[in-house]
């Protein structure tokens, strides 16, 4: 079990639960085309949105395999995305993250900060063994951010996925606890 302390904080960030206040702010990224395009789901409209935050308000731990824990990005008391850490797998020890920022702060290393709490709450917290970080290849973006993270592209699956019409590749990314720790010593 993980039950993170609140707020997370880093150089720059604040990592939290999400609020009821935060719709505005989720529904401005998830109803972007440029956000949605290497997810599952299209834009989101507002109730969409609201539907949304309320099932990210609902975890604020990690209790059981299956879990999702989606935090706030938050910079000066602005959401401006979220980071999430799944718990994948009791028996192996799996966990999975992710992350989506607003575009207008792209470039500025959020989205690697962020991800690297996760991280460490899901080795040191959780006592994960291995975490990976699942991608439409397409999105080098994101994969530049495992990378810079200390995560190894681990597999490109071929037309993997059927999304949105059309057969879209997969990688995967991924960590080892051993490789976090020599990374975090």
């Amino acid at each position: 079990m993980l039950r993170p302390a609140y707020p997370i904080t880093t150089p720059r960030l604040v990592l939290r639960p999400f609020e009821p206040t935060d719709l505005d702010a989720l529904h401005k990224i998830q109803s972007r085309q440029d956000v949605m395009t290497y997810l599952y789901d299209e834009p989101r409209t507002l109730a969409e949105s609201r539907e949304t935050l309320a099932r990210y308000m609902a975890t604020t731990t990690l209790e059981q395999e299956g879990d999702a824990l989606r935090l706030a990005v938050t910079v000066d008391g602005t959401a401006i995305g979220h980071v999430m850490l799944m718990w994948i797998s009791a028996a192996h020890r799996g966990g999975e993250v992710g992350f989506v920022l607003h575009p207008d702060h792209h470039g500025r290393g959020y989205a690697t900060e962020a991800a690297r709490e996760m991280l460490r709450l899901g080795f040191e917290g959780l006592g994960l063994h291995r975490i990976i970080g699942r991608l439409d290849d397409a999105n080098l973006a994101s994969g530049r951010v495992l990378a810079k993270l200390g995560m190894r592209k681990e597999a490109h699956f071929r037309k993997n996925e059927f999304v949105k019409g059309r057969w879209a590749d997969e990688a995967v990314y991924a960590m080892l606890a051993d490789e976090w720790r020599a990374r975090s010593a």
